[in-house]
């Protein structure tokens, strides 16, 4: 069985704790590799490293700290087979899948290359008599990533990406469930230019994540996972006095109105709600349709389509339209919730429960399933069930529809399907949530713009990549400057303009 490493210093090392953790094939549900849980001792190990190493990353001017992202973005795209092969082997999602979450990572990477441009300041000459008033971003120092289990290359890039090219080291905590993609990323960062020290992947669970929180010398940290841990770490790296970026969970709803084209409704709630089995924290759990008849008619439409739906493993290639679940607990999960809405009266219309792959019969395998007449008291809607459950809410009428989204707990994306552009328009300004998809079912920006939801989705005031990414890894130093050029003034004790 293969034993996995942490990286510190520029090279693997060996977990010293003898404290371990099982990594799964989901798909087989058997052990594949063991991580390494680091102690507080490791820590403190690589966070002296990469104190060491950002002065001379941080010294280094922003273009050549863009030219090792250039590098780095070309050995990402050289090496993804080999990367999305890490990310199905252990998350279970499919190649396709895979390849697109090294994809949506990479393209970070890219705005990444254009970092001198994001990290200017500004400045005003003649401010007042011979003054000049100027600003200048400067680096954190060392800042770290807690990254999840369900994209294992893209958040981990994501993080990465923006707090190197700012000047910063980052101290990198995967999910202990996928940690081997976070590592082979690190190595091509190394060939890329990139320092030994300024980039650490440090493996572990909630005793390393509460010992990045308490080290005086981490400025900040960035959080990918659920509400409650988000929570947690937010409030802990606060109080701290770190700077804090987390993200949690979601329950995302997709509004079909009369108009709007039912044959593309049904295909975008398939991809959304049933893609990667459901592990998206952008996935569209609730399907909204405003009325009866356009209720009837899209569930009518989604049972065959998602009847045909092929689950398995992701070495089945293209015969596969998602995996399995992450874990054995997970599956349990997902089951437990379907039961509870089976009690609760909702209607289950499609049983994705006990589905067996034969050759595969200890995999996590959830097969997709539907409800109808889903009401926002059961467990199913208030719980975000993260597996390939799709509960359809019955609206009566928009408003109805609108509010029911705004009245949810969480923030992260919703979208609305119409051939109305009025609706749409009071629809994407109305919503009280982070990003609205318009006849788009999974509206995650590019990577030029930003990444966040609104409420229990997120806490902190700046998002995740784009210019938010570059303002939350960097702190801003103003400098006021005089030259005496022939300007005589006597001593100043009153605070007054600078004119």
């Amino acid at each position: 069985m293969q034993e996995l490493c942490h990286w510190i210093d520029g090279k693997e090392a060996k977990g010293t704790t003898g404290r371990f953790s099982d990594v799964f094939n989901p798909a087989t549900g058997e052990v594949i590799a063991r991580v390494p849980l680091a102690s507080a001792t490791e820590l403190a190990a690589a966070i002296d490293s990469a104190e060491k190493a950002q002065i001379g990353w941080a010294a280094t001017n922003p273009q050549r700290r863009a030219r090792v992202m250039m590098r780095f973005g070309q050995l990402i795209h050289d090496n993804m087979d080999m990367l999305a092969e890490l990310v199905s082997r252990e998350h279970g999602k499919t190649l396709p899948d895979a390849r697109g979450d090294v994809q949506r990572g990479l393209e970070v990477i890219e705005v990444c290359m254009g970092a001198p441009a994001l990290l200017k300041g500004e400045y005003t000459d003649n401010a007042g008599p011979g003054i000049d008033l100027y600003s200048m971003r400067q680096p954190l120092g060392v800042v770290a990533g807690i990254t999840p289990f369900n994209f294992p290359a893209m958040i981990p890039l994501w993080k990465m990406g923006p707090a190197l090219a700012a000047g910063n080291a980052m101290i990198l905590k995967p999910s202990e469930r996928v940690p081997s993609t976070s590592i082979a990323l690190a190595k091509l960062a190394q060939e890329a230019g990139l320092p030994d020290g300024v980039l650490q992947v440090v493996n572990g669970d909630k005793e390393i994540v509460d010992a990045i929180l308490d080290h005086p010398t981490i400025q900040a940290v960035g959080f990918v996972g659920s509400t409650p841990i988000a929570q947690y770490i937010y409030g802990r790296a606060a109080s701290n006095g770190k700077r804090a970026q987390c993200f949690g969970g979601a329950k995302n709803h997709m509004l079909i109105m009369p108009d709007a084209d039912l044959d593309k409704a049904t295909d975008a709630l398939l991809g959304a709600g049933f893609g990667a089995a459901g592990e998206r924290c952008m996935a569209i759990s609730v399907a909204v349709p405003v009325g009866d008849e356009t209720a009837d008619a899209l569930i009518e439409r989604l049972v065959p389509k998602i009847e045909k739906l092929k689950v398995g493993p992701y070495t089945a290639g293209d015969d596969v339209d998602f995996g399995p679940v992450i874990t054995k607990a997970a599956q349990e999960r997902i089951n437990r919730l379907i039961a509870s809405g089976v009690d609760e009266g909702a209607k289950l219309v499609v049983d994705g429960r006990d589905l067996k792959i034969q050759g595969y019969e200890n995999g996590f395998f959830c097969g997709p399933s539907l409800f109808d007449h889903v009401t926002p008291d059961m467990e199913i809607y208030r719980e975000e069930i993260f597996g390939p459950v799709l509960s359809s809410v019955r609206a009566k009428t928009y408003e109805d529809a609108l509010k029911l989204v705004m009245d949810n707990d969480y923030g992260n994306g919703t979208a609305i399907y119409t051939a109305d552009g009025d609706t749409a328009r009071d629809f994407a300004s109305r919503v009280n949530v982070g990003m609205v998809g318009v006849n788009f079912p999974i509206p995650v920006p590019l990577s030029y713009y930003t990444f966040g939801g609104w409420k229990k989705s997120a806490f902190g005031d700046l998002n995740q990549y784009g210019p938010d990414a570059f303002r939350f890894y960097t702190k801003t130093k103003t400098v006021t400057a005089r030259w005496f050029s022939g300007i005589k003034d006597g001593a100043a004790l009153n605070f007054k303009a600078l004119d």
